[in-house]
This record gives structure tokens, C-alpha cells and sequence, in this order.
């Protein structure tokens, strides 16, 4: 901690949203000022291994998709760290030495209660398929969002017991005529609006669009499903004790209770819930990733069924 507080700081490099009052956190707990640097996810790779590479990478700390964390690793980037702050952890989330999953990017659909009473919404996913909701739907591009193509993978191979039902599924919610737009962000706006009904996207916004007036479901019991958010501490960092203090202060329920709480981000740490209704009896589990050839492939096939222009 002396070493930590005499180098001051920790450069983070991630990019995971609404920080800041986490880096403020930090430094009134621990006197170490936390550099926040955000970074797409198209230039998070490319910056850090032309940085690395040179011998010049500032950041201390990185944040990012799994899969992107385990490029990093294979790359030579990072180092294991353990932390105290991890017990409770689920398992599969601790099993790599050196990356560490601290939350799930959960994806489900959310409809507004003002315009879309509870006991009408859709009760399971199968129900987004039902042909009332014909133009009443908003959702990210399948044939080229990233998360969104993983996300139905993900339901065929956690939720639908056949491929022949998933397919049904799809075909479906095709023939209902989504709405489509560029990622998850602008997905809430037409249900807040009224424009839409539903939005497949993600129950934080029930907490950053507060207080509009927000839900999601399924509420069948079926799982939420989501990308894993993973950190780590780099090579040669700058800051080698600030590092480690400022991994394990965000690993801590503190730090992920205000994720958590102010951004509705869900977390790892035990006992750590954002204020959505009903999440913390959810069933949330991490989705596989899927590899570039698979998300051209996959993205091809959504485009066909979807009748993507």
C-alpha cells in the first residue's frame, strides 16, 4: 500500500461506461487516483499491442470482452493476479490465473409499463415470436452486431431444446418485422417514445433511463443470458502496486456495488445486485464466445432470415 500510494495512480484502460464514480471511490478509499481511458472495442487491441509491443503501454489495468483479454494473454500482455476480494466469486470465473470475470453484459428484452401492461407483456422468449408483436419490436442489427448474433447463439444452445424450435423462433420473430438499429444504446428510445412496444436489449437500462418507467422479462424462469466483462493487470506495468490495489478495490463489493447501482451492471461479487426488480432472482449465465469465422457465418445466416437490406 506505501509503494502503491507513492506511485499515486493507475492507468485504466477499458471500455465499460460510467466509471467515474468508481475512480472517485478509489481515491477517497485508498488514496490512488484511478486514470480512466476509454477505448472501443474496434481499437482496444490494435492501441494496446502497438503500445505493448513498443515497449510504452501506460495502462496498468485493462477491461474488456473475455475474449478480447485472452487475445491480450496469449500475446504476452498480461500477469496472473489472485485477490482476497474474490471469494463468493462463482467458480467458472476464477479459473484463469490471470484474467479475471467480474460481471455478465446481460441481454434480455425490456418494454415500457406505461404502454405495455405486465400481465400482456411476453412471458418467454418464444412469445417474442407470436405475430402481435408485428412492428412492435426494436432490436440491434443481428447480421452484424457483435453481441447481439452471440446473444441468439446463445439461446440455442441454453434455452431452445431443438434447433428446429430455435429456428421456428427466429423465423418468427423475423416475420414480425423488427426494427433495426446500430447496437444496444439506441434500442430504448422508441419504447420510451411509444413507437415500439419492445426492445430485445439490456435490463441496465431500467436503471440508466430511470425514471422511465421500465421492465423486462422473461419472468417464465428462463436465464438471462450475456457476454462476460473480464480485468486484468498488464506486463511491465507503470504502476505496479497501484495496479494490484486498484484491481482488487474494483473486485470488491464497494466498487461493484456501485456498478451495480449506478449503472445497473451485473456483477460477480456476492450479494451484489443493481435495483432492477426481480434480478436478483434471475438466473444470469455467461454466453459462449463466439469466433470471428463464426460471427461472419452467423451473421450471414441472420441476414438471410431476417431479410436484412
Amino acid at each position: 500500500m506505501e509503494k502503491a500510494k507513492a506511485q499515486g495512480q493507475a492507468v485504466f484502460y477499458a471500455n465499460i461506461t460510467a466509471v467515474e464514480p468508481i475512480m472517485k471511490a478509489l481515491k477517497q478509499a485508498q488514496g490512488i487516483e484511478g486514470k480512466y481511458t476509454r477505448i472501443s472495442s474496434s481499437k482496444f487491441i490494435p492501441t494496446i499491442l502497438t503500445e505493448f509491443n513498443a515497449g510504452k503501454l501506460m495502462a496498468d489495468v485493462v477491461q474488456a470482452p473475455l475474449p478480447m483479454l485472452q487475445l491480450l494473454k496469449e500475446q504476452g500482455v498480461l500477469i496472473p493476479h489472485q485477490s482476497e476480494a474474490l471469494q463468493g466469486y462463482p467458480e467458472w470465473a476464477v479459473q484463469d490465473d490471470s484474467i479475471i470475470q467480474f460481471g455478465i453484459e446481460y441481454v434480455s428484452y425490456i418494454y415500457n409499463t406505461d404502454h405495455l401492461k405486465a400481465e400482456d407483456a411476453p412471458q418467454r422468449y418464444e412469445d417474442l415470436a407470436d405475430p402481435k408483436w408485428k412492428d412492435k419490436i426494436v432490436m440491434a442489427n443481428p447480421s452484424n452486431h457483435p453481441s447481439t448474433i452471440g446473444w441468439l447463439i446463445g439461446l440455442k444452445e441454453k434455452v431452445f431444446s431443438s434447433e428446429e424450435q430455435w429456428l421456428d423462433f427466429l423465423k418468427g420473430l423475423a416475420a414480425n418485422k423488427p426494427m433495426f438499429v446500430a447496437s444496444f444504446g439506441p434500442t430504448p428510445a422508441p419504447i420510451e417514445s411509444g413507437e415500439k412496444l419492445i426492445a430485445i436489449s439490456m435490463p441496465k437500462y431500467i436503471v440508466t433511463k430511470s425514471p422511465a418507467p421500465l421492465a423486462w422479462g422473461p419472468m417464465s424462469g428462463q436465464p438471462l443470458l450475456g457476454s462476460p466483462r473480464a480485468i486484468a493487470l498488464t506486463k511491465n506495468a507503470p504502476h505496479p502496486d497501484a495496479a494490484r490495489v486498484f484491481l482488487d478495490y474494483w473486485l470488491g463489493t464497494e466498487a461493484m456495488g456501485i456498478l451495480a447501482n449506478k449503472v445497473g451492471e451485473y456483477v460477480l461479487a456476492p450479494g451484489v445486485h443493481p435495483p432492477v426488480a426481480g434480478i436478483d432472482q434471475a438466473k444470469v449465465e455467461p454466453i459462449r464466445d463466439l469466433s470471428d469465422e463464426e460471427l461472419v457465418r452467423w451473421g450471414r445466416e441472420f441476414s438471410r432470415i431476417f431479410a436484412v437490406r
